[in-house]
């Protein structure tokens, strides 16, 4: 990580300046702004575990529904 100090007799403007400068110059702001939207991958296990719990929940939710215990949803979106 690159420090910064103020040089003696510097004027904040200038400072900022060359702050910004050298922060354009090695990427970093930008490899930070890719990367704050980047979601992580599940692993293989995580997506297993995943598809298992959706599959049970879909079964449950189907068999509530052809016995009659869970009301039909109406697809509307509005």
């Amino acid at each position: 990580m690159v420090e910064f100090k103020r040089k003696k007799g510097e004027s904040f403007e200038s400072f900022l300046r060359r702050f910004n400068k050298a922060l354009i110059q090695s990427r970093k702001l930008n490899e930070v702004r890719q990367r704050q939207w980047q979601k992580k991958s599940k692993n293989k296990n995580q997506q297993k575990k995943y598809a298992l719990v959706s599959k049970q929940m879909r079964e449950k939710k189907e068999y509530l529904r052809k016995t009659g215990k869970l009301k039909e949803e109406t697809k509307n979106r509005w």
